[in-house]
């Protein structure tokens, strides 16, 4: 049986465990594309929207703000004219980064023996008669 301390550690396997909203959080690609970039220093939402290659406005903004609320990123603005707004990565977010690095650079270098697999799966199961999968 899993049990969950929610003072202080986690238990990911048992189901009420908070541990699993931070597990969603870190194994989103947009969370991994946003902290990678904010590594390199603070930046601003359109800055963001422009090196991230196919987010959303709503999306970028609702994960930022979920970042944010969830203390891996900072917001700070500017009183300027228009208002500047600008986001950094904070301490606790730069552990997480640390950690993320090696599953982008592992998509990355892996990438094109996922696909194959994926391409030779597929001509396989075309070729095969309809299975059950029984557990």
């Amino acid at each position: 049986m899993h049990h969950c301390a929610t003072d202080q550690d986690g238990n990911a396997y048992a189901s009420g465990c908070p541990t699993r909203q931070a597990l969603d959080r870190i194994a989103d690609k947009w969370t991994v594309l946003i902290l990678g970039l904010l590594e390199g220093g603070p930046m601003r939402f359109n800055q963001l929207r422009r090196e991230i290659e196919g987010i959303s406005q709503k999306m970028l903004s609702q994960t930022l703000k979920s970042l944010e609320r969830d203390g891996l990123v900072s917001r700070k603005v500017f009183a300027t004219v228009p208002v500047t707004v600008e986001y950094a990565i904070t301490p606790l977010g730069a552990t997480l980064a640390e950690t993320l690095v090696p599953l982008r650079v592992w998509a990355e270098t892996h990438i094109a023996q996922v696909l194959e697999s994926r391409a030779a799966y597929d001509r396989d199961e075309s070729d095969a008669p309809a299975r059950l999968d029984v557990a």
